[in-house]
């Protein structure tokens, strides 16, 4: 008879952790592409990441997947990318992209495709002051979501 590993694991009672994704390749994915979209722009910056704009992005990665309503740059609470990335500490010019995918999986190809075909996100994503990013993405069983958060150093 074969037992369950939820079963061996309370009969020997040791829990056994839930599988989480990582999704760094996936979010380092994006800022690579975002940096190619820049320089195929005419750009010469460099695209660095920032973790006060990675830490906008999270929070707004993670409410927009715990609030169903929400498919796009508003919060639950009616912040903007501009509030998150001031109750952050990020006090530049800031921009913002959104992906939404109603799959447990998203991946970059689809991501950039969108992006890249939205006047407004291209626009964004090619805008060479923007030399600074953050991305954060996180997954649920019947949706996904990445954000991306855009700034410009305070000079």
């Amino acid at each position: 008879m074969l037992l369950s590993t939820s079963f061996f694991a309370l009969l020997i009672g040791t829990a056994i952790p839930a599988a989480n994704a990582d999704n760094q390749r996936l979010n380092d994915g994006v800022v690579t592409n975002v940096y190619t979209v820049q320089h195929q722009a005419g750009c010469t910056t460099t695209l660095r990441k920032n973790f006060q704009l990675q830490a906008a992005a999270q929070r707004h990665t993670l409410d927009v997947l715990a609030n169903r309503d929400l498919d796009g740059d508003i919060g639950s609470d009616g912040s903007t990318v501009t509030d998150r990335a001031r109750a952050v500490g990020y006090t530049g010019p800031v921009a913002e992209t959104v992906a939404i995918n109603s799959t447990v999986a998203i991946n970059g190809i689809d991501i950039m495709g969108d992006w890249y075909y939205r006047p407004d996100y291209y626009a964004i994503m090619s805008n060479c002051a923007n030399t600074q990013i953050g991305v954060w993405s996180e997954n649920s069983v019947d949706r996904s979501v990445l954000v991306a958060v855009y700034g410009q150093p305070d000079r």
